[in-house]
């Protein structure tokens, strides 16, 4: 019995180890979301690159949560419960690795788009539905720490807006480049900056799926609510 208690203290102690690692590059992900948004509006070159740089540090802390995962999975042989909250750590350490591209991909546009005529009002438009994805991820990471599902329901519901952000800003730069062909390069990158966010809406949403799972046991039974589909630009 005292061996037992003492895996499981031993379980429980390595477990916090790898969550903090998830807490600290959420962190990391939820700054470079935020910076990638103002360097966008902001035309700063400097803070661009400085995102793209930081993306390296993410990557790593992601193959740092797996090998300590791997290892605890080896060494605990955890199970049931146990293990679903293990094999959560991975799953949300790679949603993570995957925001942390988009919005080194949305700094890479950004510096693109410093060479070219500003677009009025996309600057602003994409830093409110950035913020709006931000915002989702700090709650589902909040949710994650708390294993609160009813906050990881609700930000299950908030994509909805993000969609409908994404939908109305496709139309806008439609608009623009229909207006004008000079300006079609540059809505092509906006538009791909959008999609960027809306994709970094998502995985929110998947890691408070992986909440909820982890909460009670099952996923969620119903679809995500979607905002209408608008035809794809080629390449988005």
């Amino acid at each position: 019995m005292n061996n037992e208690r003492h895996i499981l203290s031993a379980f429980d102690r390595d477990l916090e180890t790898v969550q903090a690692l998830v807490v600290k590059m959420g962190g990391m992900v939820e700054s470079a979301i935020h910076d990638a948004a103002i360097a966008l509006e902001t035309r700063d070159g400097e803070l661009a690159d400085d995102i793209r740089r930081r993306d390296k540090a993410i990557d790593e802390l992601e193959v740092q949560i797996n090998e300590e995962a791997a290892r605890l999975i080896a060494l605990r042989a955890p199970r049931a419960t146990d293990l679903r909250m293990v094999l959560s750590v991975i799953k949300i350490s790679h949603i993570l690795e995957r925001v942390g591209d988009y919005a080194k991909n949305i700094a890479k546009r950004s510096n693109v788009l410093a060479d070219m005529p500003a677009i009025d009002g996309a600057g602003m438009a994409l830093r409110r539905m950035s913020a709006t994805v931000e915002a989702m991820m700090k709650d589902a990471l909040d949710s994650y720490i708390q294993r609160d599902a009813a906050l990881a329901a609700d930000v299950r519901k908030r994509d909805l807006e993000v969609d409908q952000m994404y939908n109305a800003l496709f139309r806008e730069f439609l608009t623009h480049m229909m207006e004008d062909p000079r300006n079609i390069t540059a809505c092509m990158h906006l538009h791909f900056i959008a999609k960027n966010i809306e994709r970094m809406g998502d995985h929110a949403t998947g890691i408070a799926e992986q909440v909820i799972y982890l909460a009670t046991g099952e996923l969620p039974e119903d679809p995500r609510p979607k905002g209408e589909s608008v035809p794809r630009m080629e390449g988005a």
